[in-house]
């Protein structure tokens, strides 16, 4: 898998740019503050339908403008396939797959799928527990797109049942009869996303000890992944055991379903949700330790190197190459770590590489390179492109 072409409208700090992609390598060099960012996040938006910067679509669309565009031509083995989202905030974005609508965005998920590793993704073993929660989620939706109707289901359930919480101990009667309606709807629906979640860190978690072997280097502590859960059949937090066998959904919901009930009154009393997947953690271990607290400033950076390296591994094994972004991290990795990511990345279909330096990144990808400055993106002379206009790409203008 990889893009052909991309072309962004009215995003972020750019009022347009047409720019023809090619398999390998590609990097965006210029001085920060450029845009180079942008152009990658603009290809996670595709993957995502959101932004690793910001929680918002607002931010995204370009100050002054009322709609961004992104446009790519895809190409998947044999297909080249044209994806559009139109971002409006404050009204219902628009998604287009050759030129058809979908009837809901949350369709294209996992037509384009990346894996993005950025200086934000510290906050993986640093962080509070919902980023993890929403690493978790992102990868869920990425590897099976079916669940992303189950996350946001869930949401609203629990902004709604939340709601109702908070209302509980002014009318008692009425609303602790409805409440038991969307005790209903939290604990199926949780209990799908409790499942899914621990298939996931099953099946993630050799692809993490092995990249955070490689990465680390010999002597180093082995790496493992568990789960936190309110709902103490899911997970105390210690790493988990690949081959033992997992609860099933409707195990964990009937469970999530006993504990809601233990907690109904501390619920109340608080106006707020205590228990669901929403208040667990994926807790990532360094040795004996939980590595967030104990793990020093290098070992988090290998850490949260190693989580990419397998998120990208995982998919790869089940299907196409994802797409690997790396957005200005080559800065702050040292020679071994450098080493480690660029022998994945020169593997890749497809690698899209932000720098401010061409120096920082290793040689061995420094295939197509485009200069990123003053409102313009430009391949460089003599840098290979399979294509340069935008009506070559099957991308209107429109």
């Amino acid at each position: 898998m990889y893009l052909r072409h991309l072309q962004v409208g009215q995003f972020r700090s750019w009022e347009a740019v047409d720019l023809a992609l090619t398999p390998g390598p590609t990097v965006l060099v210029g001085r920060n503050g450029q845009g180079k960012t942008n152009l990658v996040e603009a290809v996670g938006y595709l993957a995502t339908l959101g932004s690793h910067r910001v929680s918002s679509d607002a931010p995204l669309v370009r100050h002054g403008a009322t709609q961004a565009v992104v446009r790519a031509a895809l190409r998947r083995d044999d297909r080249e396939l044209l994806v559009e989202v139109e971002i409006n905030p404050g009204r219902a974005n628009r998604v287009r797959v050759n030129r058809a609508p979908l009837p809901r965005p949350r369709e294209l998920l996992g037509l384009v799928r990346t894996v993005l590793f950025a200086p934000e993704d510290l906050a993986l073993v640093r962080g509070d527990p919902a980023e993890r929660r929403r690493f978790l989620d992102d990868l869920l939706v990425s590897r099976t797109p079916r669940l992303a109707g189950v996350r946001s289901d869930y949401d609203r359930v629990l902004k709604q049942r939340n709601a109702l919480l908070k209302t509980a101990r002014l009318a008692r009667g009425n609303a602790l009869a409805t409440l038991d309606v969307w005790d209903g709807h939290l604990t199926e629906l949780g209990g799908q996303l409790l499942a899914a979640r621990l298939a996931l860190i099953a099946d993630l978690a050799p692809y993490v000890a092995e990249s955070y072997a490689g990465v680390a280097g010999p002597g180093a502590d082995r790496a493992a992944l568990g789960y936190s859960s309110s709902v103490p059949l899911a997970g105390d937090g210690a790493p988990v055991d690949p081959a033992r066998a997992l609860p099933g959904a409707e195990e964990l919901a009937a469970a999530l379903r006993e504990r809601v009930a233990e907690r109904r009154k501390d619920e109340v009393d608080r106006g707020v949700t205590l228990v669901g997947p929403h208040r667990d953690d994926l807790v990532l271990h360094l040795g004996p330790a939980p590595a967030k607290g104990y793990a020093s400033h290098g070992e988090s950076w290998s850490f949260a190197l190693a989580v990419k390296l397998a998120c990208f591994a995982l998919l790869r094994a089940e299907g196409d190459d994802p797409i690997l972004v790396l957005d200005d991290v080559f800065a702050e990795l040292d020679s071994g770590r450098r080493a480690a990511l660029a022998e994945v990345a020169r593997s890749a279909e497809q690698t899209l590489i932000t720098a401010a330096v061409a120096e920082d990144v290793p040689a061995v990808l420094l295939g197509t390179r485009v200069q990123v400055a003053d409102g313009e993106a430009r391949i460089l002379p003599g840098e290979p492109a399979e294509h340069s206009a935008a009506e070559e790409a099957g991308v209107d203008r429109g």
